[in-house]
């Protein structure tokens, strides 16, 4: 449950605005019966009170029948201000939130999420571009541009705005892609082609090959469509495609998925040879590839080696990309590149589900290409990368030498961090958000052995950044000694 809006200024005692709110929640229905209140540190944290004070406000709020406490459940609400006088009760949401077909993130993912939204915390785990490398003025000339020729439009036909596509078919052939606009899919970023291909190519019980660890292990939109996702080992060189084991009855019903350049959350960046091997074995096994590079462009050291789609002549590769990571993750475009039947295929599933990526960020993204400001823009986010990326190995090297282990990533936004000391990593992380930093373990990305952190040097100010790495070294230091 979202528990994000202001403060309210008033001058009742303290647990009176707190039971005037709660009250306010459950009498517009935005907390129906049988949902979950905010814990009393939330509350309290809120309303910047003592939680004696949110106890004696629960306590009021119980008494009048509207809350109640459950054990393994916390505090529900099995009233509200409306039905404790009327004759028909409301329908019980909690048993319809409980059964949707879509999984609900694990807790911790959510707490993240929340968190990443509070402009107070040091984000040393979110994974975009910080608002100081924002191009403001150029996405304001781009968007005044857009709006003088703008006409009247609706929805765009299933495979998204023709321009853009015309506009990203030669972008990709830049990368050594050739893909005419016809097998060219817009999406609302990379997450939502992961889920046209779920819900399009793939049936209940089917297996997904991934790295491991992977992002998608934080995601489930793979498992609520009822897929068994399969984890493969890694190396310095990226995914070991020796260790693709397929049963007769997976024939047919499985996909390798695969981030090759500057993965999340490791920052390996694989090998060309490691490429051409996961090609080789997916033809020998009439596997089907995603091939998701939203990261590629941002290399620092050097272009990383073709996509893995340059190589392919089969139509074996999903080829995933995306603005979200190199501009703007507000303006949700992405796009997928495959066989026109299966572009064909999703775009009508796409229509089935939102008809269209927003025409007005579709006019932009094609605009930024077009007009050869995304070229230059990516230059300019490569430079503050390579910035961050040394100053962030600095302070490493200052205050972490002794707990952590890291390789420097040749581009992305990761380095995956190995702490040394046998620590509690949940500890770590408490305790890191209580001193206002927040982090990403490493467990969320199904990283069985050793304890580890994806620490991100592309958000957080420079300042923070330091300080961030400063704090955690103090806090790792403290749990190693205990």
């Amino acid at each position: 449950m979202s528990f994000t809006e202001g403060k309210t200024v008033r001058k009742r005692p303290k647990y009176l605005q707190i039971i005037d709110y709660i009250k306010e929640k459950i009498g517009n229905g935005e907390w129906p019966i049988g949902s979950k209140i905010p814990s009393q540190r939330t509350l309290a944290k809120h309303f910047e009170v003592n939680r004696s004070t949110v106890i004696t406000a629960l306590e009021e709020l119980t008494a009048d029948g509207l809350i109640e406490g459950r054990m393994g459940k916390g505090t529900v609400v099995i009233n509200n201000t409306w039905t404790l006088l009327a004759k028909n009760s409301s329908p019980d949401w909690d048993q319809y939130v409980n059964s949707g077909i879509q999984q609900p993130s694990r807790r911790i993912v959510q707490e993240i999420n929340t968190s990443e939204s509070n402009p107070e915390l040091i984000q040393l785990s979110k994974g975009e571009l910080s608002n100081e490398i924002f191009p403001l003025a150029v996405m304001k000339d781009i968007m005044g541009k857009v709006s003088q020729n703008i006409e009247a439009f609706g929805y765009e036909e299933p495979k998204g705005y023709l321009p853009l596509r015309e506009a990203l078919s030669g972008y990709l052939r830049t990368i050594g892609i050739q893909a005419s606009p016809s097998s060219i899919l817009i999406v609302s970023g990379a997450l939502q082609a992961l889920q046209l291909i779920s819900m399009g190519l793939l049936q209940r019980g089917s297996t997904v090959f991934l790295d491991q660890p992977s992002y998608l292990y934080s995601l489930h939109v793979f498992q609520s469509a009822g897929m068994n996702l399969t984890g493969l080992p890694m190396d310095k060189e990226g995914l070991l495609p020796n260790h693709i084991h397929m049963t007769k009855g997976e024939r047919g019903r499985a996909i390798l998925y695969t981030n090759p350049c500057f993965h999340n959350p490791t920052g390996i960046l694989m090998s060309e040879r490691r490429r051409e091997e996961i090609l080789t074995a997916s033809e020998k096994n009439q596997l089907p590839i995603i091939e998701d590079d939203i990261y590629r462009e941002l290399w620092i050291d050097n272009i990383p080696p073709a996509p893995i789609k340059t190589m392919d002549k089969n139509g074996h590769v999903l080829y995933l990309g995306s603005l979200s990571k190199t501009l703007s993750p507000g303006l949700r475009i992405g796009w997928m590149v495959g066989p026109e039947p299966v572009i064909e295929r999703l775009s009508d599933i796409k229509m089935q589900t939102d008809y269209g990526s927003s025409s007005l960020s579709q006019r932009v993204a094609a605009e930024w290409l077009i007009s050869g400001e995304y070229q230059q823009h990516l230059d300019y986010v490569r430079h503050q990368l390579k910035m961050r990326r040394r100053h962030v190995t600095i302070a490493l090297e200052t205050y972490m030498k002794n707990a952590a282990q890291w390789s420097i990533p040749e581009g992305g936004f990761f380095i995956w961090l190995k702490i040394i000391p046998s620590i509690s990593m949940k500890l770590l992380y408490k305790k890191a958000l209580a001193k206002g930093i927040l982090l990403n373990l490493g467990s969320i990305y199904a990283q069985e052995k050793g304890n580890y952190i994806r620490l991100s040097y592309a958000y957080a100010s420079l300042e923070d950044l330091q300080k961030g790495i400063y704090e955690l070294g103090l806090i790792i230091g403290e749990l190693a000694s205990r």
